[in-house]
């Protein structure tokens, strides 16, 4: 069984920092693009920032130059650094993995972590 376990979140300050981390457990082949999306309350999921196994990285309009996104292929790991935090960033942010279970698989499978609330406060 695949999971991918998120953690980092917390309440900080505004203009602060904090550091996500996601790890993907389990057996399968290969991880291809992964991502952190998140959830503000009362509103829909939206995307953050993905990066793919080359480590492309794209971003959404609203944390460019404050979040940078980053993997660890040895460690199946994706982290997502978030500077100059804004209250707007409120949100359960969860981590999104595209993952091949075998190698003659044609395409990955998409799986979710669970969720880590981050809180800004004023």
């Amino acid at each position: 069984q695949v999971q991918l376990v998120e953690s980092g979140g917390g309440l900080v300050q505004a203009g602060g920092s904090l550091r996500l981390s996601c790890v993907a457990s389990g057996i399968f082949f290969s991880i291809n693009t992964m991502g952190w999306y998140r959830q503000p309350p009362g509103e829909q999921r939206e995307l953050v920032a993905t990066i793919t196994s080359g480590g492309v990285t794209d971003y959404a309009a609203s944390v460019k130059g404050r979040f940078t996104i980053s993997r660890d292929n040895a460690k199946n790991t994706v982290y997502l650094q978030m500077n100059s935090l804004e209250l707007d960033d409120t949100a359960v942010y969860y981590c999104n993995a595209d993952i091949k279970r075998i190698r003659a698989a044609l395409r990955g499978v998409e799986y979710w972590g669970r969720g880590t609330q981050v809180t800004v406060s004023s």
